[in-house]
């Protein structure tokens, strides 16, 4: 397993948007996608994003921060999540095919969202 993405959220977008281009300018990040609540840059190995956060809530220190690990395939991701609910965690989406892609989302003890994520079903 190794980490995918990583997300804060922002109260702001433009001004979140234009920081990070202008921090990352001389770096191998890359914006990939920038539309609705949520802008990505990748690098080599990961992914960042800003985002307005899901539950309309404001931007704190926790809101909005989400932890993505990239595995191996869909079996992968279910069993990480099943794991996730077997310790205490809370679902926060059951696995299945998003955007191209297939993931599931879960909190753990402290309530810090974890998307466990696979490129292909």
């Amino acid at each position: 397993m190794k980490l995918n993405y990583f997300v804060v959220g922002t109260n702001d977008m433009s001004v979140a948007v234009s920081f990070y281009d202008e921090l990352f300018e001389e770096s191998e990040l890359t914006k990939i996608h920038a539309e609705g609540r949520m802008t990505f840059w990748q690098g080599p190995e990961f992914m960042f994003a800003v985002a307005e956060p899901y539950d309309g809530n404001a931007a704190s220190v926790g809101n909005g921060i989400m932890l993505g690990f990239q595995l191996d395939d869909a079996e992968q991701v279910s069993r990480m999540h099943s794991k996730t609910l077997e310790l205490g965690g809370a679902d926060e989406g059951e696995p299945k095919e998003r955007s191209g892609h297939f993931s599931a989302y879960a909190r753990d003890l402290d309530g810090n969202k974890i998307c466990f994520y696979a490129r292909e079903g």
